[in-house]
């Protein structure tokens, strides 16, 4: 569950969020709007990239502002560029670097690294220098390096921007099979179609909170 109460927020004097109330408990949850709406920064406050200027943000109960650490081992959070996300040179060690805080043994870690690489189809590039996938593959990797974590929420933003549409579906896919609740940020309208609910955001504000079909419809009707 994630709760943002009376949330606002401003970069020297332009707002950004205002009056914020959500309460998200679905399983699959989309979040549109224009560039500037204010979407990537409602994002990063569910893992406390971002801390509100006014407000609470609150995931399964514990206070983003005040327990960054805590909400960060609840929350995974992928990026639209996963050349920001990859740090290690070969695909196994990136997995295996989210674990060495919380698994000391080596062979644990790598048991578990490959565990998750077979989990999202990169068993076979372990041992490839990371950024030499493709695209998709690497924001397979991104995403594969958040989730052996064991979060129980993840947060992705715009993460088919530099997709092709292939990969783009390949991403949807694996976004399907997933537990855990997702939150997409996304301009891919049809990427939240078969989500649970999806939100609207427009100069900061919530201006729509529906099922796919009339949240969409809605936003398509603003851009107009």
């Amino acid at each position: 569950m994630i709760e943002f109460r009376g949330v606002g927020h401003a970069y020297e004097d332009r707002v950004v969020l205002a009056d914020i109330d959500l309460t998200l408990g679905e399983r699959r949850i989309g979040i549109i709007g224009a560039n500037g709406s204010g979407k990537s920064t409602l994002a990063r406050m569910i893992n406390a990239l971002v801390v509100p200027d006014r407000g609470s943000v609150t995931v399964n109960g514990i206070d983003a502002a005040r327990h960054k650490r805590r909400v960060r081992k609840e929350v995974g959070f992928i990026f639209s560029d996963p050349d920001r996300q990859i740090i290690m040179p070969t695909v196994i060690e990136d997995i295996e670097l989210s674990l060495t805080r919380t698994m000391r043994d080596r062979a644990e870690r790598t048991a578990r690294a490959a565990a998750v690489l077979a989990q999202f189809g990169l068993a076979d590039h372990a041992d490839h220098p990371a950024h030499r996938l493709s695209g998709g593959q690497k924001q397979l990797l991104a995403l594969a390096s958040v989730m052996v974590t064991g979060p129980s929420v993840l947060v992705a933003d715009e993460p088919t921007t530099l997709l092709d549409l292939r990969n783009s579906s390949m991403l949807r896919s694996v976004f399907a099979t997933l537990d855990e609740q997702l939150v997409v940020l996304t301009h891919d309208l049809d990427m939240v179609a078969d989500y649970d609910r999806v939100i609207v955001l427009d100069e900061g504000r919530v201006v729509a909170d529906d099922e796919p079909a009339a949240a969409v419809a809605a936003y398509r009707r603003l851009m107009a």
